[in-house]
């Protein structure tokens, strides 16, 4: 394991994470399967039963730090929390823990299917095991239900991952206009601004409606109503940012855009 795009091997943790379906897991404790829990977007109200119990009942929760900390207080699990720089060697250690026979039990903003397959997949070339994934409430769903843009009628598209970004881009760009877009940015070289500007330059109407939900569901959550051009023409000057004083927009971020 590394702490790289990859998993050292030059496979694609996402693609694994997806390569087939989940498998059925034997009885006992070394056949049970470690469960990826979505949390949901950070208040805990959006946590799910089902997500609670397999936090509580293990001995040993992986996740990054700021994941880790909003379910600290519903476990008395020990907790591991890492980084980028330490997240190989802190899931190694979380392999072992399970291999020893503990329930094991990895957490993940939002809902795993939604920008998570990443991190699925290093946990699983970890574990060497049945991962089973515990889907949670994701901004994505609240950001479409505050925007009235059923999941039907949405292209939705994640940039908020690491590695190359060019078919997903594609993907926007093909259907603005036509159909709505959700779009979770990456920060903080791909942010609301940057994809309104490319969807304007590639000739979207700068007229539709963009909305920016930020840190939605959290106490300090905010909306921003415009327009794609308008969105566009205030971060022209910011493209590219690489910190979070180069966009006024949260990295806890959701775009839509309106279709026609």
């Amino acid at each position: 394991m590394n702490d790289a795009d990859d998993l050292g091997d030059g496979r694609d943790p996402a693609a694994v994470a997806a390569a087939e379906p989940e498998t059925e897991a034997g009885p006992d404790a070394a056949e049970r399967p470690v469960d990826a829990v979505g949390i949901g977007p950070g208040n805990p109200e959006y946590l799910t039963p089902r997500g609670e119990r397999a936090i509580r009942e293990a001995d040993v929760v992986v996740g990054f730090e700021t994941v880790v900390e909003f379910v600290s207080g519903r476990t008395d699990a020990d907790l591991l929390t890492c980084g980028y720089a330490d997240e190989a060697a802190t899931l190694d250690a979380f392999a072992e823990r399970v291999a020893d026979g503990e329930r094991g039990t990895a957490v993940l903003m939002g809902d795993p299917n939604h920008s998570g397959y990443q991190f699925v997949g290093k946990v699983e070339a970890a574990v060497d095991r049945s991962v089973k994934i515990v889907p949670g409430i994701s901004s994505l769903q609240i950001a479409a239900s505050r925007a009235r843009t059923p999941m039907e009628a949405t292209t939705f598209v994640t940039l908020h991952k690491r590695g190359g970004i060019d078919a997903d881009l594609q993907r926007l760009r093909e259907a603005v206009g036509h159909r709505h877009l959700l779009v979770l940015p990456r920060p903080y070289d791909w942010m609301p601004g940057d994809v309104a500007g490319m969807l304007v330059e590639a000739g979207a109407t700068p007229s539709l409606d963009a909305l920016v939900f930020e840190r939605l569901t959290h106490d300090d959550e905010r909306v921003t109503r415009t327009t794609l051009g308008d969105l566009a023409d205030e971060a022209r000057n910011d493209a590219g940012g690489e910190t979070a004083a180069d966009s006024r927009f949260s990295d806890l971020s959701v775009l839509v855009v309106r279709a026609d």
